[in-house]
């Protein structure tokens, strides 16, 4: 029996009580290398996840240079190393994992692709991430990754709320029968609304006009993380990523539009602020 809207609302409410304040207690409380910390754990979980997806259609992803990849591309990220670069090494680890698996070498060569892949998403995307709380001045860190936070958490609300009172046109029907056009428009307003309103407590000299155009830019971001974990979901033929969260899933459904939304950001305080 599925569940009401009602009682997954609260599930939703309820699980995101606890988790918020503990994450801004982290962000705000803890040294820069607590929020990266937490961020890599974060995205190994949802390697974990990616990988069990990637089993149940028969590429059974290889765990060890998967996690090794997934660090490497990570930390050069995260840590902004033009000069020395891990991705050679991500590519030896995927080739050379073919040796070491079984099987069919066309299912090999399946599994060492899907490896790479969940090496380059979840590595890369969660690098940018954790990227913003290093880069410099260290005192905004904690306010770009709440400006991420807000305007995706915002977005998502806006079009959940607006879906369900307002939708009638489907978005994708074939990959997340849920949404709706009514939704999209709707999760546009609450990213920007999110992003003005972490501009205007903790980014002043972001100028509102950047503020806005980043809410809007997150949004769509966000919008298509989620349609492109929903694709692999319906791929895998599961609901949800994991179990993780009471209401929400696992870890991938809640980073699925922070991954896709982390970049836009990472890239403007990179070279535009």
């Amino acid at each position: 029996m599925s569940p009401s809207p009602g009682g997954e609302l609260l599930r939703r409410v309820a699980t995101a009580a606890v988790a918020i304040p503990l994450l801004l207690a982290v962000l705000f409380l803890g040294p820069p290398w607590l929020t990266v910390a937490v961020v890599a754990a974060a995205v190994l979980v949802g390697m974990g996840e990616y990988m069990e997806m990637m089993a149940a259609r028969g590429l059974p992803a290889e765990a060890v240079s998967g996690a090794l990849g997934l660090a490497a591309v990570f930390t050069q990220v995260a840590c902004g190393w033009p000069g020395f670069t891990l991705w050679p090494a991500l590519g030896l680890l995927a080739v050379a994992s073919l040796l070491w698996q079984r099987g069919d070498f066309g299912q090999r060569v399946g599994a060492a692709a899907a490896t790479l892949l969940g090496a380059a998403y979840l590595g890369g995307l969660g690098g940018a991430m954790a990227g913003l709380a290093l880069l410099a001045p260290w005192r905004d860190g904690p306010w770009r990754l709440l400006l991420l936070l807000a305007t995706v958490m915002m977005a998502d609300s806006a079009a959940y709320f607006a879906g369900r009172a307002l939708g009638r046109r489907k978005l994708a029907p074939a990959i997340s029968p849920g949404k709706t056009w009514e939704g999209a428009w709707a999760s546009l307003f609450g990213g920007v609304t999110g992003a003005l309103t972490v501009k205007f407590f903790g980014l002043p000299a972001l100028p509102a006009a950047h503020a806005v155009g980043l809410g809007l830019a997150v949004a769509v971001a966000g919008g298509a993380g989620d349609l492109c974990e929903s694709l692999l979901k319906r791929w895998a033929g599961v609901k949800d990523s994991g179990r993780l969260f009471p209401g929400h899933g696992g870890m991938l459904d809640r980073l699925d539009g922070l991954l896709f939304g982390a970049p836009v950001l990472y890239y403007y305080f990179s070279f535009v602020r």
